[in-house]
């Protein structure tokens, strides 16, 4: 029997994203024919999936001009019966999916209502204005995924229905990274993967590890991650050049390359300020290291804090203080048989609780709602 044909895009996610491609691509494939449109997307990494390589541009402007038209030529002939779009840029490119029968899910990954006056690249009046307009676009003709439950406060109008899956980890691509807890004594090790910005209080945390050094000098920090700030910035954060020879940034890495690293460190270290949809929002790292088998010291946001207080599986910290952080760190170097129980039951949580499984069931089931609705 024919499998109905689906069609995943993107204009700014990673050839090896997680979510879009390990995640929601592989867990369709079982059941329709997947193609998915990324940047420079990777043919070798599944047979099961049908790839479209696509030019990448970090601005929205080059993206709404250059890369949607050409998603639309590469992509029409395929008449796909349901497109799932995760950027707003091909919102309204989507729509001519739509005219010609297809039925489209908006997937909301950050709640851009709240966030994009923040951002350092792709802002500005008329951005803003088009995003507004692209997204009450959706509202009234597609359908949608929200990544967070927190994202309902803002989306309350929808014409069509829509579903929450969160990015839970995959066991099954973990697993080859689970190793036991085994940090190095000699040379302490701490472990960081998500974009570093601002934001993500790396200001915070370069400080936390300049006071961390005075009391434990031999240590490393493996940071993965695209920096959103010119190494002059950098530079000139307090405490940056104590530590400049403790950090290494490795930039934008596949996570079956970085995950290796997690093997000998001492905790997974994922701190946030409370700007834009940041409190609302789980950072999906959070979940990535306590299934990892490592203690987690985070933001002590409520969102975070029902996770972390709930299993004991780390610390809660202000991410404005970088004593709090430093001593958060310090007390899992000095206590590593507390530390590898943390990481026992943030372990036991995930595989329990906070998987991808249960997230598989209901993407699956929202297709067929989708694809079955008049």
């Amino acid at each position: 029997m024919k499998k109905i044909r689906v069609l995943h895009i993107s204009t700014a996610h990673p050839a090896h994203d997680p979510r879009m491609v390990f995640k929601q691509c592989q867990t369709l494939a079982e059941t329709y024919d997947v193609f998915c449109a990324l940047p420079h997307a990777d043919p070798s990494i599944t047979p099961a999936i049908r790839f479209i390589w696509l030019p990448y541009y970090q601005r929205v402007l080059w993206r709404l001009l250059i890369t949607c038209p050409f998603v639309l030529l590469r992509c029409l002939w395929l008449r796909p019966q349901l497109v799932h779009v995760y950027v707003p840029e091909f919102i309204p490119f989507a729509y001519v999916f739509k005219l010609i029968g297809a039925k489209v899910i908006y997937e909301v990954q950050e709640n851009l209502h709240k966030k994009i006056h923040l951002k350092e690249v792709n802002k500005g009046y008329f951005l803003e204005k088009a995003f507004r307009w692209f997204d009450q676009l959706a509202r009234r003709h597609f359908y949608f995924i929200f990544t967070e439950h927190g994202y309902l406060s803002t989306y309350t109008q929808l014409a069509k229905g829509h579903v929450i899956i969160y990015n839970y980890p995959l066991l099954s691509f973990l697993k080859p990274f689970q190793t036991p807890y085994n940090p190095n004594r000699e040379e302490p090790s701490l472990f960081y993967i998500g974009l570093l910005s601002f934001d993500r209080a790396i200001d915070t945390l370069v400080a936390s590890f300049a006071k961390l050094k005075i009391t434990h000098p031999q240590f490393i920090v493996h940071l993965f991650g695209r920096c959103t700030f010119t190494a002059n910035k950098l530079e000139k954060l307090t405490g940056y050049d104590f530590v400049r020879t403790h950090l290494c940034f490795y930039g934008y890495t596949d996570q079956r390359i970085a995950f290796p690293y997690a093997a000998s460190a001492t905790a997974g270290v994922a701190l946030l300020k409370p700007v834009g949809d940041y409190p609302e929002s789980y950072t999906t790292k959070l979940f990535e290291y306590m299934a990892l088998g490592l203690p987690v010291v985070t933001s002590d946001f409520p969102l975070y804090r029902d996770i972390i207080d709930r299993h004991k599986c780390g610390f809660c910290v202000s991410p404005y203080d970088p004593i709090q952080v430093a001593d958060a760190l310090a007390y899992l170097i000095r206590n590593p048989d507390e530390a590898r129980s943390m990481g026992q039951r943030g372990r036991k949580a995930v595989e329990e609780r906070y998987n991808w499984t249960s997230e598989a069931k209901k993407l699956v089931r929202f297709y067929e709602q989708v694809l079955h609705a008049n």
